[in-house]
């Protein structure tokens, strides 16, 4: 019997969920060293911010698509409780000029920001028109939180270092945007499969440059740097933005950590 196109989109989408939860939890042992050291140290919040945006911005979209959705709202509640949580303790530990920073950052964007584009989405417009708005709002703000490795990439090429660049994290970024990628094809939702094109080029690009640079000699290299790729993550990712520990996801399907 021929499996349809909204079966495969399912299976697609939950192996996406899968490897997106083992994404969002790729930044436990750096907060783990935070607890432990009581310190932020030189981590950043930023990439936790923007992931615990990205979720949020997926789960509205989700709520208004209605249709075959399921599986964007599952992965992406659960982004926003783990991001929520990395943020938490992030704040209780971090210096009070960083705190302070972070706490802009979170109004500014998770408040104020989400806030004016639900409610100009509510008010201004009205059925497909509200879906595309919010479609295209998701798939810019993603295909930015994907271009975030290349400051990673300029790095690792420059100091021919792949310190902050872990292979598994590649590779499992890599997995991730493929299965979001079909799981938005199949569905014919280019909003999902778009920004997961450019994830997928990016994490093979990583891992090419891992494998020739893996044995060279390095220099040590700020903490921060793990930060970036971690949570590139896409959507659904969401990916989340990238690394952050040894090293959001997004999901959406990206990218994706220490203290600015």
């Amino acid at each position: 019997m021929a499996i349809n196109h909204e079966t495969w989109a399912f299976v697609f989408g939950l192996l996406g969920n899968v490897i997106s939860f083992m994404v969002f939890l790729a930044p436990l042992p750096t907060f783990y060293q935070i607890y432990k050291k009581k310190s932020t140290e030189e981590f950043q919040s930023l990439p936790y911010v923007v992931a615990l945006f990205s979720s949020m911005l997926w789960i509205y979209y989700a709520l208004v698509k209605k249709d075959a959705s399921l599986l964007l709202i599952t992965i992406n509640s659960f982004g926003c409780v783990i991001e929520t949580i990395y943020l938490a303790i992030f704040l209780i530990y971090a210096p009070s000029k960083t705190r302070l920073w972070t706490i802009k950052l979170l109004l500014m964007l998770n408040v104020f920001g989400f806030g004016a584009m639900l409610l100009s989405t509510l008010y201004l417009t009205t059925g497909s028109k509200r879906l595309t708005v919010i479609g295209w709002i998701c798939l810019v703000f993603n295909i930015s939180v994907f271009a975030a490795p290349l400051c990673i990439i300029k790095r690792v090429i420059k100091t021919k270092s792949v310190e902050f660049m872990p292979f598994s994290l590649s590779f499992f970024l890599t997995i991730n945007a493929v299965m979001w990628f079909f799981y938005g094809l199949l569905l014919k939702d280019y909003y999902v499969a778009l920004p997961n094109t450019l994830g997928f080029l990016f994490s093979i690009i990583q891992m090419v440059l891992y494998l020739i640079y893996r044995n060279a000699k390095t220099p040590d290299l700020p903490m921060k740097l793990q930060e970036l790729n971690s949570h590139t993550i896409d959507v659904g990712k969401l990916s989340r933005m990238e690394p952050s520990e040894p090293n959001h996801v997004t999901k959406n399907g990206t990218l994706t950590e220490r203290e600015i």
